[in-house]
């Protein structure tokens, strides 16, 4: 008796979740997405900052490394029919007299965290980033026309020196001793403030990462202070984003 054999074929349904712009089980992330720590090392405080920018969106939260809700915004009446696009946030920044830097540490561990949310269309966007415990050290050793800067702007005696004006500092090649933990270093780029305090008057600089020394050379900028006093701020920020400052003052004759 002839047999017929039939080959058996067999099949595996796989199921497979598409995502809103078409590709498969990937999320989507908002364009931008950070958290970092800001050190003011003149002053002795410590902050968290955070940014986020993309899409328009209604509703933002941000989860810490164990799946801790430690933030949530949410758009409301009108705002949220516009929707939000960017927010950046700052947190309170207690001396370390008032919040030991470990018990700050305590509060905002190392790790992955989570920053979701939900835009107008109902898409979910998610980020996950790294937010790290080695602080840069601070830029260090700074003078101002080649006199050494003053501790800060409360010392009895500040440089009196005319105009333009060059900040010179040391490298930053590590992190803080202090603070944080031990690990690499590698600058981003160091951003140069120099204000009259209590006036909207400024001058601010982004400048490379290899660079340790600015000039301010704006005569006109320099004749703003009824005082002559201006005050300034180098601030060092890491590939990581964290970043460190220092600040002082002087005088324009």
């Amino acid at each position: 008796m002839n047999q017929l054999k039939i080959p058996m074929c067999v099949v595996t349904a796989g199921f497979i979740l598409v995502s809103a712009n078409g590709q498969a089980g990937e999320d989507i992330p908002f364009d931008e997405a950070e958290l970092f720590f800001e050190l003011n090392d003149t002053d002795g405080d410590l902050g968290i900052h955070g940014k986020v920018d993309g899409d328009e969106w209604k509703r933002l939260v941000i989860e810490d490394p164990y799946e801790r809700r430690m933030m949530s915004v949410r758009a409301n009446g009108r705002l949220k029919r516009q929707g939000i696009t960017e927010l950046f946030f700052e947190s309170a920044e207690p001396t370390f007299d008032e919040l030991d830097p470990d018990d700050f540490f305590k509060r905002f561990p190392q790790g992955l965290y989570e920053i979701e949310g939900v835009t107008l269309d109902g898409e979910e966007r998610e980020n996950e980033v790294y937010l790290s415990h080695v602080i840069p050290a601070a830029p260090d050793h700074v003078t101002i026309n080649g006199l050494p800067a003053p501790e800060d702007c409360d010392a009895e005696i500040l440089p009196i020196v005319t105009a333009p004006i060059t900040l010179v500092w040391e490298p930053v090649l590590g992190p803080h001793a202090e603070l944080g933990i031990d690990g690499d270093v590698d600058v981003r780029y160091y951003e140069v403030v120099v204000e009259i305090d209590d006036t909207d008057y400024k001058s601010t600089s982004i400048i490379p990462g290899g660079l340790t020394q600015w000039t301010i050379a704006d005569m006109n900028f320099f004749t703003l202070s009824e005082e002559g006093e201006y005050k300034f701020e180098i601030l060092v920020r890491a590939e990581s984003g964290n970043k460190s400052a220092v600040e002082s003052c002087f005088i324009v004759e």
